[in-house]
Order: structure tokens, then sequence, then C-alpha cells
């Protein structure tokens, strides 16, 4: 008896929240986009500093995206942003 179950190719994979993210960013090369609102400006921080690594494959290679946080205060609010952009190569 075998373990293992061919039954063909597995199902496409929707697209992550990531990818689309990633993708938008590729289509309007070095322009920085608002890609995220955190919390707290350490989750904004830690949020780019995982766009710049490549943490996500959505984002590989690592470089082809800059990113940064920022707080911004709008009306007494404060808001901690996530800027990013798209530097690579051509796709």
């Amino acid at each position: 008896m075998s373990v293992v179950e061919f039954i063909g190719p597995p199902p496409a994979q929707k697209a992550s929240k990531h990818s689309r993210i990633a993708n938008e960013l590729r289509a309007h090369p070095r322009t920085w986009g608002v890609v995220q609102r955190s919390a707290t400006t350490a989750r904004a921080a830690a949020a780019a500093q995982a766009i710049r690594k490549a943490k996500l494959p959505a984002y590989a290679p690592a470089g082809d995206f800059e990113a940064v946080s920022r707080t911004v205060v709008e009306g007494g609010v404060a808001e901690h942003r996530v800027y990013a952009r798209f530097v690579g190569g051509a796709q």
C-alpha cells in the first residue's frame, strides 16, 4: 500500500494580501505608497523591515522594495504608517 496519493496538481492558491500589495507597487515603480496603518510605532517599524528584508516571498528578492515607517499626526490623531515602493529591476 502506497503512502503517497497521486491525484494531480494542487489547486491554484488565492493571491495573498502581500502579493497584491507587491504587485501594485511593481505597477508604480519608485512611487511611495501607504501599504499599512499599524497600531503602534513598533509594529509599523517591524512591518517596514519585513518588506525591506523580504521576510515574505511577495517582496523577494530582498532589496527590490524600500520601506519606512512614519508616525503622522493629523487633527491631533497619531497614525503609524508603513510606506513602501518598488525599486527593483524589470519584471
